[in-house]
């Protein structure tokens, strides 16, 4: 492996936390097959049906909470660690997912640009607390006393967090690498041409080729508690 990278940029999506019993969007019997997107997952539906959003995104918390990181979780983790003892070495994990499965195997530049199930937003004071409990009962925010809590969570017609942060990790890469992830979601599903565009490697690690496979350098297909520690191993080896 490349012995002088020095700027890591990595994207993860639903399919690395899914071997952990996470649900991804299309996964048969899961709580979003239960669900309209347009019901619990918009400012509009949300608007609607509060009780519904609200139960829904507490039976979210609850299961992730359940759930452990996997060898791909860890193996970022160790990654994350050995990156932030070379100098001048730089690594972001920006992540789709809004478990903390990252966080829990050890990992710590981790940018969560739709938002953690484990944080509530007031949406009178736009304050961000974490979160474990329910929500359902209306809690009041800890810093302005309202009842306006909602997940800190990004719903379609709403803005990722914290783009510019992404762009620029992205201008300074050495290398961007996607994990487990659809091709399909935007502006996430855009970073490869941006990574392209800007003349940075990239590789795609998945279970099977997502939308945005031929913008990738290279792909690897297989499971991601088998190539993320298999790639890692790779890029540490001397």
């Amino acid at each position: 492996m490349e012995t002088d990278l020095q700027n890591i940029v990595i994207l993860t999506g639903a399919g690395i936390s899914a071997e952990s019993g996470i649900d991804t969007f299309r996964a048969e019997g899961g709580l979003w097959e239960q669900h309209r997107i347009e019901d619990v997952a918009t400012p509009e539906g949300f608007a609607r049906n509060p009780d519904l959003v609200l139960n829904f995104y507490d039976m979210r918390r609850a299961a992730v909470q359940e759930k452990l990181p996997n060898p791909a979780h860890e193996a970022l983790a160790q990654l994350n660690h050995a990156w932030s003892n070379k100098p001048n070495h730089n690594l972001l994990i920006v992540t789709q997912n809004v478990d903390d499965l990252h966080e829990r195997a050890g990992a710590a530049h981790v940018h969560h640009m739709h938002g953690e199930l484990l944080s509530a937003l007031c949406c009178a004071c736009e304050h961000r607390t974490r979160w474990t409990g329910t929500m359902i009962e209306r809690p009041s925010c800890p810093n302005c006393g309202e009842q306006a809590l909602r997940p800190d969570v990004v719903w379609f017609g709403e803005m990722p967090y914290d783009m510019e942060r992404i762009y620029a990790a992205l201008r300074n890469a050495d290398l961007f690498v996607s994990i487990g992830t659809s091709g399909a979601v935007y502006p996430a599903a855009g970073f490869v041409r941006d990574a392209k565009e800007l003349g940075v490697p990239t590789i795609e690690l998945n279970l099977e080729r997502s939308e945005g496979s031929r913008w990738f350098d290279e792909t690897r297909i297989g499971p991601a508690s088998k190539l993320v520690p298999q790639w890692v191993q790779e890029l540490l080896s001397p």
